[in-house]
């Protein structure tokens, strides 16, 4: 099965030229502001993408996702799209999770405290997951911001030594898109918009 990985459109999505796949995973920001005029013409530009599977989780700028209720959110997602919040689907045999959760990010969406309030999230990752889809990056690993800080996730890097999914996917630091595998997994920072929110980056395809 073939996946295709972008992140942190941020509105942008029309100017995306997508390859085919069988699923699209999209890592959360497809807004600038969060506001649900954006998330509809998100929601309508995903729904009519030619892949078979499309899945995303909400990011940081994507208020709409934290504030409104949940049933009117399911009710607002076309038939064809899987929206994750801490929680998972299989696709054919491909386990996949997603969490939009990430450490204190200034006045933004989807933020927890480091330490016990954020480890709550990463241990409902279950074990035997293949793709980890959040928004943030885990720490020392594609999360170094334009100042040279490491923002990552220490909680979520111990998840991931513990559940040991085949990719994690995320975005959120725009200026570190890129992939290095670790310990076993395949890690991706799939932003497609660089630090001055210009679209330059490749989307990522991979097999499993």
């Amino acid at each position: 099965m073939r996946f295709l990985a972008i992140s942190d459109t941020h509105g942008k999505h029309h100017e995306l030229s997508l390859p085919p796949a069988d699923a699209l995973l999209h890592a959360g920001d497809v807004s600038r502001r969060g506001k649900k005029e954006e998330i509809e013409n998100f929601l309508d530009w995903f729904s009519k993408q030619p892949h078979p599977h499309k899945i995303f989780i909400a990011g940081n700028h994507d208020f709409f996702f934290e504030k409104e209720a949940e049933e009117h959110i399911r009710a607002m997602i076309p038939p064809g799209i899987v929206y994750l919040n801490d929680s998972g689907i299989t696709v054919g045999s491909v386990r996949i999770w997603g969490s939009p959760i990430q450490p204190n990010y200034h006045d933004w969406a989807f933020n927890r405290e480091r330490g016990s309030e954020i480890r709550k999230h990463w241990d409902l990752i279950p074990a035997g997951t293949d793709i980890l889809i959040t928004h943030g990056p885990a720490h020392l690993v594609l999360d170094k911001t334009i100042n040279g800080l490491n923002v990552g996730c220490e909680d979520l890097r111990e998840a991931i030594r513990r559940v040991k999914p085949r990719y994690h996917i995320c975005g959120h630091i725009h200026e570190t898109y890129g992939k290095v595998e670790q310990e076993g997994t395949v890690f991706l920072n799939a932003s497609v918009l660089d630090f001055s929110y210009n679209m330059v980056n490749t989307p990522f395809l991979f097999d499993l």
